[in-house]
């Protein structure tokens, strides 16, 4: 009696699953929805950029980057991104380490201040600069004692590009130490570690997925950033125009193919980031595995 009864108790269970499973017509017309507005949002723009880019051929496509305004945009815009990646990664691994690893006084205020370029604008930020670093600002007059140009010049560019980028990585990395904790830390301590041997034998290999991925999205707002450079650019071509600037001004001349053309490196780009955030990812999933 006990096989036929332990039979009987145990088909429930089994057909349980089976029953609270997802009807299949909802599983595909979620599917549609989302491939149609990939489709739409997504590869569609995409596929136009490029399009409109090569619509005069390969010899026109590129004769859109031999232009000098065009060659020292796409300069500028890699040293604003070279110089404020490496900055938000320092300031970023400092304040999640000190955030996720200690308790200190004003811990919720530096949570707070991470997350400010997420609320204002670009624009705002961008104006903030102004008001600190113009020619009527607080600072201005100085500046412009000390023969210091900031607005309308490549430091603010930089400035502007860290302001708006610098969350990335410690919104990364801030959860990741404090799911993590801080045993293996300790235990590096008693062993007789100092500082610099425990965060580069115990924490560094413990967040380096977490710290790549955000390296790879400060990278990417950083190159494709528009309104706070475009506020303390001044649009100078040659000098302080990055490549969104760049596209904006050969747009608004009806040069089309050339701004299509140089508007598909950032769309290159962003192709490339969003590979090496997948493989980030694959990366970071195996390794927990």
């Amino acid at each position: 009696m006990a096989g036929p009864a332990t039979s009987l108790a145990a088909r429930p269970a089994a057909a349980a699953p089976r029953g609270q499973s997802d009807p299949v017509w909802l599983k595909w017309t979620l599917l549609t929805v989302a491939l149609a507005f990939l489709a739409l949002f997504l590869v569609v723009p995409l596929a136009a950029v490029f399009t409109e880019a090569l619509r005069r051929g390969f010899g026109a496509y590129f004769t859109a980057f031999a232009d000098a305004d065009a060659l020292a945009a796409i300069k500028l815009t890699f040293l604003a991104a070279g110089i404020a990646v490496p900055c938000n990664l320092v300031f970023g691994v400092a304040a999640s380490w000190a955030i996720a690893k200690f308790n200190f006084r004003g811990k919720s205020v530096l949570i707070t201040l991470i997350d400010l370029p997420f609320a204002v604008s670009p624009v705002i930020s961008g104006l903030i600069y102004v008001l600190m670093f113009g020619a009527q600002g607080w600072l201005g007059p100085w500046l412009h004692e000390h023969d210091i140009e900031i607005i309308f010049a490549v430091p603010g560019i930089v400035l502007a590009t860290v302001f708006v980028t610098f969350p990335f990585v410690a919104r990364e990395l801030i959860p990741l130490m404090q799911a993590q904790g801080n045993d293996e830390e300790l235990a590096a301590v008693t062993l007789g570690a100092n500082g610099w041997q425990t965060f580069w034998h115990v924490t560094l290999p413990n967040i380096r997925w977490g710290l790549f991925y955000g390296v790879i999205l400060c990278n990417a707002r950083a190159m494709g950033e528009f309104g706070a450079v475009s506020v303390v650019s001044g649009h100078i071509r040659g000098e302080t125009n990055t490549i969104p600037l760049q596209v904006e001004i050969l747009y608004n001349e009806y040069n089309f193919v050339a701004a299509f053309a140089v508007a598909s490196l950032l769309a290159l780009l962003a192709l490339v980031t969003l590979a090496l955030k997948s493989l980030v990812e694959w990366r970071a999933h195996r390794a927990t595995e």
